[in-house]
């Protein structure tokens, strides 16, 4: 069996993000996989990463850095108790889903980044030596699943918004990835405050159906460690470079090389990327 823990971030349980939520938990436990739901709303998780997160004194109460006290904390039991209690759901998840948060200014809501913030904590998810590809979790799948306020045709290289392969970056690379995730493609709930009940519908039975199968999806493909030189400060090798120099796609978003930004590099799996790294 696999377990599985959905972060969710929504204020009403009306929302077409509450029944999404709902159509994941129902499918996944009826596929045999045990659910865990943190509902950030309901248990009104703290969103700012202080002091406060240390049950005893810190170390350096003048200079003051979160990441180190928190490490230390971590490695003595010393984290409130909030904070331990979703590093625990993490630690046994196969899967997380960060679900079904509505996009804020381009990102999360605060209540969700402040689960980032504090249960992601040095030493527990990730470490400068124990990154992206090495990251403590890369024996675990992560994705976002999540609505957006716009219309699809405004997240596109020609469009208002831009694309949205950009706007996922950061979360996909720089959170996920970089805590050594496998990152399923998300699932995007285009605008669903703007569109008919019968098209909510349409979307809701497409990510039941993608629920059926979740578990043996194909992830997204990030350039791995051995193309980074460490020192030169992680710059692409070289030999790197010139193989994929005649490439007309750089090789990810956030590392395209001065090339086009790769089509849909975080939105689905890139098929043509994966046969080069095996070349």
């Amino acid at each position: 069996l696999k377990n599985v823990l959905i972060v969710y971030a929504h204020q009403s349980s009306g929302s077409f993000n509450a029944a999404a939520k709902d159509v994941a938990v129902e499918v996944l436990k009826a596929s045999g996989c045990t659910v865990d739901v943190s509902d950030l709303y309901a248990i009104n998780f703290k969103a700012t990463a202080t002091v406060e997160d240390i049950t005893v004194g810190v170390k350096d109460p003048d200079c003051f850095c979160y990441a180190e006290e928190t490490k230390l904390a971590w490695e003595r039991n010393e984290l409130s108790s909030d904070i331990t209690k979703e590093q625990c759901k993490l630690k046994k998840a196969d899967l997380v889903i960060f679900q079904v948060f509505p996009m804020y200014w381009f990102s999360v809501p605060a209540i969700m980044k402040g689960w980032i913030d504090r249960v992601l904590t040095l030493g527990f998810a990730f470490s400068p030596e124990k990154c992206y590809g090495e990251g403590f979790f890369k024996d675990k799948m992560a994705m976002l699943s999540f609505t957006t306020g716009s219309h699809q045709s405004m997240f596109s290289a020609n469009a208002i918004n831009g694309d949205m392969n950009i706007t996922l970056w950061p979360l996909q690379n720089g959170i996920l990835h970089y805590c050594g995730f496998k990152v399923l493609a998300p699932e995007i709930f285009w605008a669903p405050a703007h569109v008919s009940r019968s098209e909510c519908s349409t979307m809701l039975n497409h990510w039941r159906i993608r629920l059926g199968s979740l578990m043996s999806e194909k992830p997204l493909v990030f350039p791995p460690l051995d193309y980074f030189e460490k020192e030169t400060g992680f710059q692409l090798k070289p030999e790197i470079i010139e193989k994929f120099a005649t490439k007309e796609y750089g090789l990810a978003v956030g590392v395209h090389q001065g090339k086009k930004v790769p089509l849909n590099n975080q939105i689905a799996p890139n098929q043509n990327f994966t046969t080069s790294c095996r070349t």
